[in-house]
């Protein structure tokens, strides 16, 4: 068996692929910021308002699936070189 330690496990099409899942892991996490009030006696409804209970969350799960896409994707010969 032939050992080579000169190729990475994941290709520059992944690697793409995986910042790509970061940025977007962030824009979720953005969209979680925020919503709190300057008073703590005052309560503040707009933090749970749609953004911050179902976009966010969403967007950030998506990160998450690109990021797998990203690592478990098939290497092309394009990608060998």
């Amino acid at each position: 068996m032939e050992k080579n330690d000169d190729k990475m496990a994941v290709g520059a099409k992944g690697l793409k692929f995986m910042i790509v899942g970061i940025l977007v892991m962030v824009a979720g996490l953005i969209l979680l910021a925020g919503g709190g009030s300057k008073d703590p006696n005052v309560f503040n409804y707009a933090m749970f308002d749609f953004q911050r209970l179902v976009a966010a969350p969403v967007v950030i799960v998506c990160g998450v699936v690109i990021e797998i896409i990203a690592i478990m994707g098939r290497r092309t010969k394009k990608d060998e070189k």
